[in-house]
């Protein structure tokens, strides 16, 4: 992805960026996309600390 940004400077300098709004977009799903695959991975390492609990252990906490 090829980014144009539009520095805005106060004072000489750079204050602000404009991008368009594709652009803007376009790096919002890159980071909510990065954030979601850290996510996942941090929610893996942790599920592999755990100890598998059995299907008639869970029915039973249910009530089923």
């Amino acid at each position: 992805m090829k980014l144009h940004p539009q520095l805005i400077q106060k004072q000489g300098k750079n204050e602000f960026v404009v991008l368009s709004i594709e652009e803007y977009e376009s790096l919002t799903r890159l980071v909510e996309d990065y954030e979601d695959l850290k996510d996942l991975k941090e929610e893996k390492n942790r599920s592999q600390e755990q100890k598998p609990v059995p299907l008639k252990t869970v029915a039973k906490e249910l009530g089923l």
